[in-house]
């Protein structure tokens, strides 16, 4: 079933970029169904992996490798993952447990996750997460490495990490039966930095007023622009993004496109079809100009010092750490933002969205912005009321503009 989801999903977008409809979001989801092509071919070796995974050196020894939680993602995204998450409640699972979590473990058991040659696991940002692939692991009856992110970036803990980098190399070299590249691994690095160049310019251009994007564009796009870091896609769709907002800031000089409220969106975007983005910029001009995740947090990597570099960049993620880390990081983005709200989806499950809501929100008190907690489920619709989440939207965009 997803072998064909991914399949339909890759022809209609090369038919409608063929014909001339192209965009940035286009390409950048083009470049995700060939990707879940790749991991439902049967013809690639491929790893499941924590989030905080090193991609690039992945993509380098030519593994297919992908996060848990984008399946969980793409099943909700099909309107059909309740089957799978009811699959777990039937055996046990807690109802109150993350449902991207609970999504890939019932599409496991249906047979709908494709076996791995391995795992790697990763202890930032969820134990949930971790948890997940050591589920895994003992279903495919396959080898699991985890990597101990530390949560604060001294000399001595990035030195470990990079050591376990190097030993987790080592584990897919055995594994696989296939050496690293050092050549390889350079040019993996020389892609990521460009791709970060890239992706830190249109970070920028999205910081403007008015914003050049609009709320959809760049949903998600930090946390999965981490599974092409090291490739040709990767800068592709970096290059595409910024020369798209490029054309739009020079076209909107003259003429600039309303935009009355400017928002911030916390954590990740719900994952099933749903109103939410059509009625801000519709109804209330309210426009999503940045989420959490869309920030570059590290610096270029240093091709004499890979494995250090790759390990700072694990541990610089906003989600590991302490609380205050995250909450600082938010306060910075409201203000280069200019925001002037922030909406948090407070993910059923999820200890950095409900688990963590009152800090953020007291956090971005400090700085002046209102949030609207939305008690949601990220992935499962069956808990959605669209009336509800409608009107309490429609009171914190209309008390966000009273205060303008």
């Amino acid at each position: 079933m997803m072998k064909e989801y991914f399949d339909s999903l890759e022809s209609g977008l090369q038919s409608a970029i063929a014909q001339g409809k192209g965009s940035p979001r286009k390409t950048y989801s083009l470049e995700l169904a060939r990707l879940g092509q790749r991991l439902y071919s049967g013809e690639h070796k491929v790893a499941w992996c924590g989030i905080a995974a090193p991609y690039d050196l992945l993509n380098a020894m030519e593994v297919t490798s992908c996060f848990v939680e984008f399946i969980g993602a793409m099943l909700a995204s099909t309107g059909i993952v309740g089957d799978f998450i009811e699959a777990t409640e039937q055996i046990g699972y807690s109802s109150d447990s993350c449902s991207y979590h609970r999504a890939v473990s019932g599409a496991a058991m249906k047979g709908l996750m494709p076996k791995p040659e391995f795992l790697i696991g990763t202890t930032c940002p969820c134990s949930g997460g971790l948890a997940v692939i050591e589920h895994l692991a003992a279903h495919f009856e396959k080898q699991l490495f985890v990597l101990h992110i530390p949560q604060n970036e001294s000399r001595e803990e990035v030195r470990h990490l990079a050591e376990q980098m190097r030993a987790m190399t080592s584990f897919v070299s055995k594994i696989t039966g296939v050496p690293l590249d050092p050549d390889k691994l350079k040019s993996a690095i020389g892609k990521t930095n460009r791709t970060r160049e890239i992706i830190t310019q249109v970070y920028a251009l999205a910081r403007q007023v008015p914003s050049p994007i609009n709320s959809k564009e760049l949903s998600n796009f930090g946390i999965v622009m981490a599974l092409f870091l090291g490739t040709d896609a990767g800068v592709t769709i970096a290059e595409t993004y910024l020369e798209e907002l490029q054309k739009r800031t020079q076209s909107m000089g003259s003429n600039p496109a309303k935009e009355k409220i400017r928002l911030l969106w916390v954590q990740n975007r719900i994952q099933f079809k749903n109103p939410i983005e059509n009625l801000l910029e519709q109804e209330y001009g309210a426009k999503i100009v940045i989420d959490e995740l869309n920030d570059i947090t590290w610096d270029p990597i240093d091709n004499g010092d890979i494995y250090e570099g790759l390990a700072r960049r694990s541990i610089s993620i906003p989600f590991n750490g302490s609380i205050q880390k995250r909450i600082t990081h938010l306060q910075k983005l409201a203000q280069d933002y200019r925001i002037d709200g922030a909406i948090n989806p407070c993910n059923w499950g999820c200890r950095q969205g409900t688990g963590a809501r009152g800090m953020i929100e007291e956090g971005f008190k400090a700085v002046g912005i209102p949030v609207l907690n939305l008690e949601v489920d990220c992935v499962d619709p069956r808990k959605f009321t669209e009336g509800q989440v409608k009107t309490r939207i429609e009171a914190f965009l209309e008390m966000v503009e009273s205060r303008k």
